[in-house]
């Protein structure tokens, strides 16, 4: 399946996460400057996918989209992720 579903997600000024989809490349380089294109993605679906002034992407997101972060949205949600515990699995007894 293509990836045909372009999202942005930013903070906004209350600090509450903001998501917005763009159903073309065309639609999301009339709001954001192209600086580049990906050529080394392990995810095929991503190589030749923009890459943006101020945007860290492109990374998947599902099976149809193309996510872009803020630096700031890409530091805090990566510092979540990072500190979450794996859940504990309970011993067996044989």
């Amino acid at each position: 399946m293509n990836k045909d579903t372009f999202r942005v997600v930013t903070r906004g000024a209350d600090g509450k996460i903001r998501i917005r989809d763009y159903d073309s490349e065309e639609a999301l380089l009339r709001r954001h400057s192209q600086v580049g294109v990906d050529d080394c993605s392990t995810d095929l679906g991503l190589r030749g996918q923009p890459v943006f002034r101020g945007l860290i992407g492109p990374m998947p997101d599902g099976q149809n989209i193309i996510r872009y972060e803020s630096p700031e949205v890409f530091e805090s949600l990566t510092k979540e992720w990072g500190t979450k515990a794996p859940p504990r699995r309970a011993r067996t007894k044989r």
